[in-house]
């Protein structure tokens, strides 16, 4: 294992133990790798967006620095989190770009890997939350394995790692969790 990834591991259990220097030192260790995660987000976003990477992953910083009840387990925890804040302030800022279009119609979007999010259909976006949490209700499993793989960018065997469930469990709820949730958004 890398002794990068010891490290932040150490450093994530010592600020959940309440250590605020701990934080300090491990932003460094994991800038570029939340760079990253807030590029795979944006990339699904339209090329004007007034989120830039930077700042997105200063706003996820914030809402993860506010954290004091998180236990982190280890380093993929961490980034599994960092990606659910960063998702959550893109939805936020969709439904703000939403409520001011009062009136736009909602297209229809296939779900896949490689989804493009443009101003037109920040509907959409809204529509994949709303669903994904019915799925979260039915699944929490599946739904987990979907906003790893679709908002963290996780591959299928990261996800079977941070699960700890087989690789071919994670294929088959990916399969089944895409064609309910393509389903349930075309309604």
């Amino acid at each position: 294992m890398d002794p990068t990834t010891n490290e932040v591991t150490q450093l994530l259990h010592q600020w959940s133990a309440g250590d605020e220097d701990a934080l300090e030192q491990l932003m460094p260790l994991v800038y570029n790798e939340l760079r990253k995660i807030a590029g795979q987000h944006l990339r699904h976003e339209r090329r004007n967006h007034t989120l830039q990477t930077t700042a997105l992953v200063h706003e996820a910083y914030l809402r993860l620095a506010d954290q004091t009840d998180v236990r982190w387990q280890n380093r993929s925890h961490f980034f599994a989190i960092a990606a659910q804040a960063m998702r959550r302030i893109l939805i936020d800022y969709a439904r703000n770009q939403h409520a001011q279009k009062r009136g736009a119609g909602e297209q229809k979007v296939s779900l896949d890997d490689q989804m493009a999010l443009t101003e037109e259909n920040c509907t959409s976006l809204l529509v994949l939350d709303e669903t994904l949490s019915k799925l979260s209700q039915m699944d929490p499993r599946q739904a987990k394995i979907v906003e790893l793989r679709f908002f963290a960018d996780f591959t299928l065997e990261e996800i079977a790692k941070f699960l700890e469930i087989s690789t071919a469990t994670v294929k088959r709820d990916w399969a089944v969790a895409k064609a309910w949730l393509y389903r349930e958004m075309a309604r």
